[in-house]
């Protein structure tokens, strides 16, 4: 889609919506003047335009979406429908492509809701569906992104967008629901090790902020470990074990209790 500012309007602009907009106002693929967002919440497009004034907001989905070349819909799965009856008429599918950040609401689903027809023909945008997690807020999300009758620079075109706002990793539609139990879901998995950390570390007799930098610092010097190094987790273990020391102690006392299959079952629920 070459190098050219492109115009994004985003419809919903609550957690999600209005994290990627924030985000995207602090990257280099999109011009904050060129962002639009809407919602029916005057308080949120207020705080928006507190965090960008050049960001442009709008309670009218339809006028908003005019021009721009990229629309992101980030409302309730259950409002994806009646949002699309809205705005599909105004929708250019020549020029104009449509972003999903709506969890469970497959392409069959969004192809039927968008598709036009005229006579024997029958006309759809392409489509993305979009699954970031809550890091997306702080430009840290781990974001899937699937396509559907896409070209390749379309597809470059979303996966820079989502790049800027942390991690994006392009899959097929059959992977989308794993990808939220492993991504977004385990966001909060992951919370929750730090959380039992903490309270562990209060039970060693640290003050509870005193044990949450601990363990929040050690839980990213562990990530930065992997990330740096391009290792794998069992060969940084090894490098912390000693035979018949403490660590090893440690976590044969935590798989004891199930911690790895728990994390696995967890994981599995959660599709």
């Amino acid at each position: 889609m070459g190098s050219k500012q492109y115009k994004v309007t985003i419809v919903g602009t609550g957690n999600i919506g209005g994290a990627i907009a924030r985000g995207l106002t602090q990257g280099t693929v999109i011009e904050p003047s060129n962002i639009t967002c809407t919602d029916r919440s005057q308080a949120l497009l207020d705080k928006i335009q507190a965090f960008n004034p050049a960001v442009h907001v709008s309670h009218d989905n339809i006028e908003a979406v005019r021009g721009a070349e990229i629309v992101i819909i980030a409302v309730k799965p259950w409002m994806v429908e009646s949002v699309i009856d809205e705005i599909k008429t105004t929708l250019d599918y020549d020029t104009q492509v449509v972003v999903s950040i709506a969890a469970g609401v497959t392409f069959e689903q969004l192809t039927a809701y968008l598709t036009k027809r005229s006579g024997m023909n029958r006309s759809t945008p392409p489509i993305f569906r979009v699954i970031p997690n809550t890091a997306i807020e702080v430009r840290s999300s781990m974001t899937f992104v699937s396509a559907c009758d896409a070209s390749q620079e379309q597809t470059e075109l979303i996966l820079s967008i989502f790049n800027e706002l942390g991690n994006a990793l392009l899959v097929d539609e059959r992977l989308m629901t794993a990808g939220t139990a492993l991504a977004s879901s385990g966001i909060a998995f992951a919370l929750r090790y730090i959380r039992a950390a903490i309270e562990g570390g209060v039970e060693l007799g640290f003050y509870p902020q005193e044990a949450q930098e601990i363990v929040v610092h050690t839980v990213k010097g562990a990530v930065d470990l992997l990330l740096n190094n391009k290792s794998n987790p069992e060969q940084e273990i090894d490098r912390v074990t000693t035979p018949g020391g403490i660590t090893i102690r440690g976590l044969n006392e935590m798989e004891l209790s199930g911690f790895t299959s728990s994390v696995i079952r967890g994981l599995k629920a959660s599709k």
